[in-house]
């Protein structure tokens, strides 16, 4: 984590790209052009995004771009729906009120960028990095004190509570997954497609194929009612500003029907991804931020609602990352960048966690 290169997450090329968003922009705003273009520096490994300002007629000038993962670059998901996300961030904007990014234009027709893409509002702020993880010295969000860790803590969870709260529903039913049962036994089985999407024609992983038949033995008795989950629900996708308050919820590509765990195991798992990490370096990280039990007993509070099977839904968020992780292992495979394993686990940055939580001695 400390030394390997990042891996490549396009092959698309900057200026061209910028070039292309300028001939665009003039079919929506005659005269416009897209300047001070910019690929953050922890641009996501799924789909791209690109920030611009606009210079031109019209209010808007800093923009994002989310654009739908390069083909050529080993997509890390086998489809991605820029019009869904598109639908959901609007759907939480006029549902709840959760700091959403305005949304400008969505344009489905991949002739103009060579994928289909949308474009929303920038929001200012700081986001906590990945890499280096923010659980690792040298950040703002490690930085800061404990009562501003605590603040933003506090904050992030109420981002869940409010958006299982307040969004109707009924009116995000073009989220539900394929197939037939509860919406938590479609999720669960669209990740067993999904894994065998990314082990098609590669060594299968054991840990996970263990991990799932664990699943079942803790399958919920009552998996409880059915809510709009963000998906992706992690602080890493939030922007903060300098009060350490939510500026802008970000990156709904995962957001699904399903019970409220989904999000809480997601934000509570993927801290701990984090924090496991760190700690196996030698470094103390955030052993006090983003604990479980903090976040269950926020949650509980705000919305009446006690998590409940939440071994299972820990499992289930780290046993979904290491298919996610297993993915990119193999794209980094594709690209040379690292060489065939003989062993797929190892391609599982946290198989120790995993082999723990399916043991039943992580907690």
């Amino acid at each position: 984590m400390t030394t390997a290169p990042r891996p490549r997450t396009t092959t698309r090329d900057p200026e061209d790209l910028t070039r292309r968003l300028t001939a665009w922009l003039d079919t929506r705003l005659p005269g416009a052009r897209a300047v001070n273009a910019t690929v953050p520096a922890s641009n996501g490994m799924s789909s791209e995004t690109l920030l611009f300002d606009i210079d031109g007629p019209g209010r808007v000038r800093s923009c994002a771009l989310r654009l739908a993962a390069d083909p050529a670059a080993y997509t890390i998901f086998p489809r991605y729906d820029m019009a869904r996300q598109y639908r959901t961030m609007r759907l939480v904007a006029d549902r709840t009120d959760l700091p959403v990014p305005g949304t400008l234009w969505l344009e489905e027709d991949p002739h103009f960028l060579g994928a289909p893409f949308f474009v929303m509002e920038r929001a200012a702020g700081r986001v906590p990095p990945d890499v280096m993880p923010y659980t690792y010295e040298g950040n703002w969000l490690y930085a800061a004190t404990d009562e501003e860790r605590e603040r933003l803590e506090a904050d992030s969870v109420s981002v869940l509570a409010r958006l299982h709260d307040q969004v109707p529903v009924a009116e995000a039913e073009f989220l539900g997954a394929d197939g037939t049962g509860t919406e938590l036994h479609r999720h669960v089985e669209s990740q067993r497609g999904y894994y065998a999407w990314v082990v098609d024609g590669l060594p299968p992983s054991p840990v996970i194929e263990r991990g799932f038949a664990r699943l079942t033995e803790l399958w919920p008795a009552d998996p409880g009612e059915t809510v709009l989950n963000w998906g992706d629900a992690r602080i890493g996708n939030i922007v903060y500003d300098d009060a350490f308050r939510p500026a802008a919820v970000l990156d709904w590509e995962m957001a699904a029907l399903g019970p409220r765990e989904l999000d809480l195991g997601w934000m509570i798992y993927l801290h701990r991804f984090f924090q496991d990490l760190t700690e196996s370096g030698g470094q103390r990280g955030l052993p006090d931020f983003l604990r479980r039990d903090r976040i269950e007993g926020r949650y509980a509070r705000l919305t009446g609602h006690t998590p409940r099977d939440m071994e299972f839904h820990t499992l289930y968020a780290a046993l979904r990352q290491a298919i996610v992780m297993l993915r990119v292992a193999y794209r980094q495979v594709h690209f040379g960048e690292v060489p065939v394993p003989d062993d797929a686990d190892a391609l599982i940055l946290h198989r120790e966690t995993l082999e723990a939580m399916i043991a039943g001695r992580y907690w």
